[in-house]
């Protein structure tokens, strides 16, 4: 799978705020780089405590939880595009359905 916004996903870990979150994030990047997707249940098997939030929304446990990345996933071209990335209790702010990435 391709991953667009990595970098900015990356970036975003080296603030003190999300840096424990860094080596666990660096795992998740190079696992789905190498996963090849068709669907979500193909993702679900890999990935069983993902929440499928949508046909193409997913929202991904990160180190144990403490934090959580929401994507979108292109299952037929092969891209995970990262539309936001924040702690257990940021994300329980927001609303997963409907947030988008913003610059």
């Amino acid at each position: 799978m391709r991953i667009i916004k990595e970098s900015t996903l990356t970036e975003c870990c080296k603030q003190s705020k999300y840096r424990q979150a860094e080596e666990s994030v660096k795992a998740w990047v190079y696992e789905v780089r190498f996963s090849i997707w068709n669907n979500a249940n193909e993702l679900k098997a890999q990935y069983g405590n993902a929440s499928i939030i949508s046909s193409k929304r997913v929202v991904f446990n990160i180190k144990g939880n403490d934090y959580r990345l929401i994507v979108d996933i292109e299952y037929k071209v092969k891209i995970v595009f990262v539309v936001w990335f924040g702690t257990h209790k940021e994300y329980d702010k927001i609303d997963a359905k409907t947030v988008r990435y913003e610059n």
